[in-house]
């Protein structure tokens, strides 16, 4: 026993003293011409094996603004190529600005949103939501603040999500009857539906984007609104879940001492409990203004527990 024990020892230490050194490497270096200010979400791997993703300014000169960001493709050798450069026209009817990152759906072109242009609101535009193939050709199929007041929304800033259903989904920060956000979804021919407008006390302002858990509903958090007041009439924000028709159920109202302001979006585990993080709340810190956030799960059913 002492000898397996013993041996079992020196083959990991002999496996840990081979590993390779990491190295890190610089791919690209952005300098504004090529774009600036990549989006916060995540590259995206095509199924070619090169990264894609997108600046929210910068962009070639020439631009009708100068300065509404971008769409790339980089090879992982680092080879950079400019796959689109937004707001080339006056108004920007194209979009401008996307804030969020890229996904590529199950015909192997890429979708995405841009915080402003399109063919409302003008001049700024309201936002958009686009189609590019892997080689440039992009397809603006969605001009939000196409109803009256912007009962569509305006201004989507998270990540898309393509349903089992074959639809692509995402959230809204602002827009709706209050101005509180909204849930859309929206078909890969631009046919878009509203599934959700928030009015404040059931969440507002939802920019974490969402996920489909196993059970085949949708998943998020609103950054603000629900009963529980932290600062001003704002609301410390909610978790919620929805159908992809459109029944929202708010699964938990936070309060601050278990988290409050929620900027992120849920997982779900293989355990199946969701998993996220508040941007603010919990216990009293010194080393933090107020409150430093929290890491939580959450059941399907809406038990929250603070991790």
């Amino acid at each position: 026993m002492f000898f397996k024990a013993y041996l079992a020892v020196v083959l990991c230490a002999v496996t840990a003293m081979t590993l390779p050194a990491q190295t890190f490497s610089t791919l690209v270096n952005f300098d504004t011409a090529n774009g600036a200010n990549p989006a916060l979400e995540s590259l995206v791997q095509g199924t070619d094996g090169n990264l894609y993703g997108t600046t929210s300014s910068g962009g070639p000169e020439g631009a009708y603004s100068g300065n509404a960001g971008t769409i790339f493709k980089v090879t992982p050798a680092g080879a950079m190529t400019l796959l689109h450069d937004f707001c080339v026209q006056i108004f920007c009817p194209d979009g401008g600005i996307p804030a969020a990152g890229l996904l590529q759906a199950g015909d192997g072109s890429f979708y995405g949103s841009t915080t402003e242009g399109g063919s409302n609101c003008s001049p700024n535009g309201c936002g958009t939501i686009f189609k590019i193939t892997p080689t440039g050709a992009l397809t603006t199929l969605y001009s939000f603040c196409a109803q009256p007041n912007c009962t569509d929304g305006e201004t989507p800033s998270s990540w898309l999500i393509q349903a089992t259903d074959g639809n692509f989904c995402g959230s809204k920060e602002y827009g709706g009857l209050t101005n509180d956000g909204t849930i859309f979804k929206i078909t890969p021919s631009g046919t878009l539906t509203t599934l959700h407008t928030f009015s404040g006390s059931d969440g507002a302002n939802p920019i974490g984007g969402l996920m489909e858990g196993a059970d085949g509903a949708l998943y998020g958090t609103t950054e603000a609104g629900g009963l529980n007041v932290c600062s001003g009439p704002n609301g410390c924000g909610t978790l919620f879940k929805i159908t992809l028709t459109g029944t929202l159920v708010t699964l938990h109202e936070f309060e601050s001492t278990d988290g409050s302001n929620p900027s992120g979006g849920l997982i779900q585990a293989t355990n199946g409990v969701f998993y996220g993080t508040t941007n603010a709340g919990g216990e009293a810190n010194t080393n933090c203004y107020t409150t430093c956030g929290t890491v939580f799960q959450i059941t399907a059913d809406g038990e929250l527990t603070t991790l």
